[in-house]
C-alpha cells in the first residue's frame, strides 16, 4: 500500500512535508494525489490548494499541454 492511499483510507494527515507531494492543505491529508482524486476541479482550486493564483495555473496548464503536444508529435 502506498503512503497515499494509508492517508485516504485512514483520514489521517501526512506529515512528511519533504515529501515531493505534500501541500498544506488538511482537507486532502496534506496530499496531492489525494487531492487529485477529488474530481474535476475549477482553476481557482486548483491554486487554493497551492496558494497561486488562478491565472498561474492556466499558465501551468498552458505550459504543459504544449509540451504535450511536442512529445506527441
Amino acid at each position: 500500500m502506498k503512503c497515499y492511499e494509508a492517508h485516504k483510507n485512514f483520514q489521517k494527515n501526512c506529515k512528511k512535508s519533504e515529501c515531493r507531494y505534500w501541500i498544506d492543505s488538511k482537507e486532502n491529508n496534506n496530499c496531492t494525489i489525494i487531492g487529485a482524486g477529488c474530481g474535476p476541479m475549477t482553476l481557482q482550486e486548483i491554486g487554493n490548494i497551492f496558494g497561486i493564483t488562478r491565472m498561474r495555473v492556466c499558465q501551468i496548464e498552458k505550459k504543459i499541454m504544449n509540451k504535450l503536444k511536442v512529445q506527441l508529435s
